[in-house]
């Protein structure tokens, strides 16, 4: 009797500490977790211009000028959020492949009052000239575009004194690949860097060929008597001429010309410059 009342007492236990957890689990499995509000950008006007009175811009055109040699060149934009309310940049998109956007994370809400800058890296190596390039940028307000131009420099050509002529010409006597070397590679080897054709004749050969004061050992390429074509030319630029002051301009010579800007040269010149005999031997 005493242990039936004891097995009794037991299971009521053990059947209120199961109804309690139960319930507790459902009380737990109802309550809904409270979330913070999420800023929603609105799209609605993402690509109309951005309206007059919502970012105050330190500038919305920038120009520079950057030396010949110089592998890029950056820019920044800084801006204020005079708007009365959130402003959120969604994204940003340069014109071209050779310029790349400097901002944090995107969405970029900035609240009203506040700064922000958006930096813009271009990369002009072997480039030249004036560049224009161009950076989208869009909010829920609207896009606006901030222009780039970049003014690329000719290389500043050193003035060689007499002396420094004759110490040039005693090197170039002892190793014609001298002209690309130290020095004397400003003017003959680092101009042709991104050039082809008529303008990497210009730049690199044009300078002695087409002289006003040629000198004497330099040939007047359009008083050559032998016969030329494509391949006459690429042998004479690619290889030069032992014993002589023409270098060896082909890369793998140690000059400054690829494969492609040699056969560019060649044909620039087949063209340019009439063959005066008959055609060379194949």
């Amino acid at each position: 009797m005493k242990w039936n009342r004891f097995l009794l007492c037991a299971l009521t236990v053990v059947a209120f500490y199961a109804a309690g957890v139960f319930t507790a689990a459902a009380q737990s499995s109802n309550a809904v977790a409270a979330t913070p509000p999420v800023y929603v950008p609105d799209y609605t006007h993402s690509e109309d211009p951005l309206p007059d009175g919502v970012f105050a811009w330190d500038d919305l055109s920038k120009s520079v000028d950057a030396g010949a040699d110089e592998p890029q060149v950056q820019f920044t934009f800084s801006f204020t959020n005079i708007s009365g309310g959130n402003v959120t940049i969604l994204s940003v998109h340069p014109s071209c492949g050779c310029t790349t956007a400097q901002l944090p994370p995107l969405p970029w809400t900035i609240p009203p009052g506040t700064n922000g800058q958006i930096g813009a890296t271009v990369h002009i190596a072997g480039k030249h000239g004036t560049l224009f390039k161009k950076v989208t940028v869009t909010t829920d307000k609207g896009q606006k575009d901030l222009n780039l131009r970049i003014n690329i420099l000719q290389p500043v050509t050193p003035t060689l004194s007499d002396a420094d002529r004759a110490q040039g010409m005693a090197a170039a006597k002892v190793d014609r690949q001298a002209v690309f070397k130290n020095d004397c590679a400003t003017c003959h080897a680092k101009p042709a860097e991104g050039k082809y054709g008529k303008e990497l004749y210009d730049a690199v050969c044009g300078i002695c060929h087409e002289a006003a004061n040629r000198a004497t050992m330099v040939p007047d390429l359009h008083a050559i008597k032998t016969a030329t074509n494509d391949q006459f030319w690429r042998t004479w630029i690619a290889h030069g001429k032992a014993g002589s002051f023409m270098p060896a301009f082909s890369t793998a010579e140690g000059g400054p010309l690829t494969d492609m800007q040699i056969a560019s040269l060649a044909a620039y010149l087949d063209s340019a410059i009439p063959s005066h005999g008959a055609p060379p031997a194949q």
